[in-house]
């Protein structure tokens, strides 16, 4: 085994890593502290850890001072019995003299499949001079439950599919205002691209329906190893058809117990406890999020009916039935994706008089953000519904500007001492807030 391990080493610093199109995650190491890069199945956790690689080369970092395991190599099978203990061993067996001297930047990638990687992690940064970065997800373990098991010794960096903005630069289009008219319907352009294909990097190039097969694949995966398998699950039926009606109800409100009684009505005999426990799997393997109405009691908020949305909008179209998903929900789930990735608490609020607005932010004690998506204010109906929602809000929660996103309408209006600002969907995914 220790020549194995010697071999991957000593692989793993001669080879150039596909690092694919730089992402947008700033992250900041901490002394002490491991990275933990968390995800949703191919979103590019693996990737940015070869970005991070390529980079320190550039940073003139020997080659030698970098260690990068991928531990689902078949050859480690039986690191298993024998201890993980022995990959630093076989490190400095190779390189004795950097023993607490250098710096060495470890990347672990897919860990959770080795027994006692815990401990072995955290001995690692309280006794050598290593960073340590880490990946994961798979049917051992989920890879919020790594970030969780490190008790402290871990920073967690969120990592999404594709933004728009990372979009343009896979393509190499210019996203930073301000921009002329050719530019413009560049990037109008390529939003539809983006709105069709979604931000997975592997089927952003591909044909819709060899997207749509990638997609169902995905699904297969979260579904069957990250949670039917792992949780030995004595209803995979029920959780397999409850995951497609949330998918279908995407960017729409559910209750457990209207969840229950669709499963029951199509012959399911499932507790509802069982419904809670598949809802927090799923969130877990960030596919589905869940949106609580924003309330100052924590049970009022719970008591209401949520919102769900999915990590990707075209993964929606790629595995829905098509019946109740349309495209004004495929936008809204779009402006939620990339509002949690830049927010941490994304909440729906609800008037006094039952109006709804889609969004509310929370960015600190004073600041709040209220954000309407609508396809189109075309329809003087629409827009009264949305912009009266918009505004008592604005009233209630003492906000003096509130957003529409729509899909190609731009305007400013002035009403009384507020405003109101309505973007398309592409300018506000490229804005900074």
């Amino acid at each position: 085994m220790m020549e194995t391990l010697k071999e991957i080493i000593l692989n793993g610093q001669e080879v150039t890593f596909f690092t694919g199109s730089n992402r947008e995650l700033s992250i900041q190491l901490i002394p002490g502290k491991a990275s933990v890069f968390i995800g949703v199945r191919r979103c590019g956790k693996s990737t940015f850890l070869f970005q991070i690689i390529e980079k320190l080369k550039r940073q003139k970092v020997p080659k030698e001072n970098i260690l990068y395991i991928n531990f689902f190599d078949d050859r480690l099978h039986n690191l298993k019995q024998e201890g993980i203990q022995l990959i630093l061993e076989a490190y400095y067996s190779i390189y004795p003299a950097k023993k607490n001297v250098a710096k060495i930047h470890c990347f672990f990638d897919e860990i959770q499949t080795i027994p006692n990687w815990e401990s072995f992690v955290e001995r690692t940064l309280r006794t050598e001079n290593c960073e340590v970065y880490i990946t994961g997800s798979s049917a051992q373990m989920l890879s919020k439950e790594i970030a969780s098991q490190m008790r402290g010794r871990a920073l967690s960096w969120e990592i999404f599919p594709f933004s728009f903005s990372e979009f343009l630069d896979y393509y190499k289009i210019k996203r930073n205002t301000p921009f002329s008219t050719k530019e413009r319907f560049q990037v109008q352009k390529a939003f539809e691209h983006y709105f069709s294909s979604g931000g997975f990097p592997e089927v952003i190039d591909q044909t819709p329906d060899i997207r749509r097969k990638i997609h169902q694949e995905y699904l297969s995966s979260i579904l069957f190893r990250d949670i039917i398998e792992r949780h030995d699950i004595s209803h995979p039926r029920a959780i397999l058809d409850m995951t497609y009606r949330l998918i279908d109800n995407a960017a729409s409100l559910y209750t457990l117990n209207k969840l229950l009684a669709f499963l029951q009505s199509i012959g399911h005999k499932v507790p509802k406890t069982s419904l809670a426990d598949y809802l927090t799997w799923l969130e877990d393997s960030f596919f589905l999020f869940t949106v609580r109405m924003y309330d100052a009691s924590f049970s009022r908020s719970n008591q209401n009916p949520k919102k769900i949305y999915c990590i990707d909008h075209s993964f929606i179209q790629s595995v829905s039935s098509g019946i109740l998903t349309n495209s004004g929900h495929l936008l809204e789930n779009l402006i939620f994706v990339e509002l949690r990735r830049r927010y941490p608490q994304v909440y729906y609020y609800k008037t006094k008089t039952a109006k709804e607005v889609d969004f509310l932010i929370l960015k600190d004690k004073k600041e709040r953000l209220l954000i309407q998506v609508c396809e189109s204010l075309a329809n003087p109906d629409t827009k009264k519904r949305e912009v009266s929602a918009l505004l008592e809000a604005m009233k209630e929660l003492k906000v003096k500007t509130g957003t529409i996103i729509t899909r190609h309408e731009a305007k400013y209006n002035q009403v009384d001492d507020n405003s109101i600002q309505v973007l398309p969907v592409w300018k506000f995914l490229l804005s900074d807030s």
